[in-house]
C-alpha cells in the first residue's frame, strides 16, 4: 500500500481521484481526503481546511470542469475549504447544513442546496447518493456512488484508528445505530476522510460495532469497581489500552459511551459523578 502523500493526486480508479490536505495529525491521520469524482463534470467530496496549498491542489485537479462541491460535515478539517474553491470555481455547494456550534463546527458554512438522507445527485455519468449518518456529528452525510457501489464516508469510517465522538453534537447511539444502517447497503468498498480505501467494508462496520461494544462494556466494568466516578476516574480504568497522550481525546468518547449508558437507564449522573444504575 503506498503512502498517501499530502498534495498528490492518487487515482483510485477510473472514476475517482484522491488528493489529500497536508494537514496531517493524531486526529487526521496522513490529511484530510477530498475525492474527485466524474470523468467530464466533477463532483468533490470535503474540500478539507482553509489551506492555501491544497486549495491549488484541488484547483489543479479539477480544472474548469467542478460542477458539485459535497461536504460530508462541518468540522473544521472538512468543510472550511469550500468558500475559496466555490468562489474560483462557481461550484454548487452542497451539504445537510450547519448546527450549533460547539467549537469544533464551520458555522458559516452555508449550502446552496440542502441535502437529506436519500437525496440524489445526478451528475450525468454517474449518481451520488446522501447517506445521513449521524453520531461523529449530527450533520454527517455519506455518499454513495451507485454504480460503484463505494461509499464516501467523511469521518464516520476512518482507516486505521476509531472516530471520536464528542458530546454535545457527537451521539454514540446515533453512531452505533448509522453504522447498523450500513450493514444493508450493498457495498463493495468505503474511502474514508482519513486513510486509504478499505475493502471487505462490511467485516470494518461488524468490527468497528464489536470495537465500541467492548469499549462499553469496559466502561460498565470500571463504574463496578469504582462508583460513583467522574470522568477523569475512569478514563485510566476505561483506556488502559491505549498511550496516555491520547486520553485527553478518548475522554469525549468516554463522556459519549456514559451519555448512551444514562439514555438507556444503566447509568446515573449526578454533577460530575456517574454511577451504575
Amino acid at each position: 500500500m503506498e503512502a498517501i502523500v499530502p498534495g498528490e493526486p492518487a487515482r483510485l480508479n477510473e472514476f475517482v481521484v484522491r488528493v489529500t490536505a497536508p494537514n496531517p495529525g493524531m486526529m487526521t491521520g496522513p490529511g484530510t481526503n477530498t475525492y474527485i469524482v466524474g470523468t467530464d463534470d466533477l463532483a468533490l467530496i470535503d474540500p478539507g481546511p482553509e489551506s492555501l496549498p491544497h486549495l491549488a491542489a484541488m484547483r489543479d485537479a479539477v480544472g474548469p470542469r467542478l460542477k458539485w462541491i459535497l461536504c460530508t460535515h462541518t468540522h473544521l478539517d472538512h468543510s472550511p475549504g469550500a468558500r475559496a474553491l466555490k468562489a474560483e470555481t462557481g461550484a454548487q455547494l452542497l451539504g445537510f447544513g450547519a448546527v450549533p456550534d460547539d467549537g469544533r463546527q464551520d458555522a458559516a458554512f452555508a449550502p446552496d442546496r440542502r441535502l437529506r438522507d436519500g437525496d440524489v445527485l445526478d451528475c450525468g455519468a454517474f449518481r451520488l447518493r446522501a447517506v445521513h449518518t449521524p453520531g461523529h456529528a449530527s450533520n454527517h452525510l455519506c455518499y454513495l456512488l451507485e454504480h460503484q457501489k463505494l461509499l464516501f464516508t467523511g469521518d464516520h469510517i476512518m482507516q486505521g484508528s476509531t472516530v471520536v465522538i464528542s458530546p454535545p453534537d457527537g451521539d454514540m447511539i446515533a453512531y452505533l445505530g448509522s453504522l447498523e444502517r450500513l450493514l444493508s447497503l450493498d457495498l463493495a468498498a468505503v474511502a474514508p476522510g482519513h486513510g486509504h480505501v478499505i475493502e471487505r467494508p462490511h467485516d470494518e462496520v461488524r468490527r468497528l460495532i464489536a470495537h465500541r461494544t467492548k469499549r462499553e462494556r469496559k466502561v460498565l466494568d470500571a463504574l463496578g469497581k469504582k462508583s460513583p466516578a467522574t470522568l477523569d476516574d475512569l478514563l485510566p480504568l476505561v483506556y488502559d489500552d491505549v498511550s496516555p497522550g491520547i486520553h485527553p481525546v478518548a475522554r469525549r468518547s468516554l463522556h459519549a459511551h456514559l451519555i448512551k449508558l444514562r439514555d438507556e437507564g444503566k447509568a446515573a449522573e449526578s454533577g460530575a459523578t456517574w454511577k451504575l444504575q
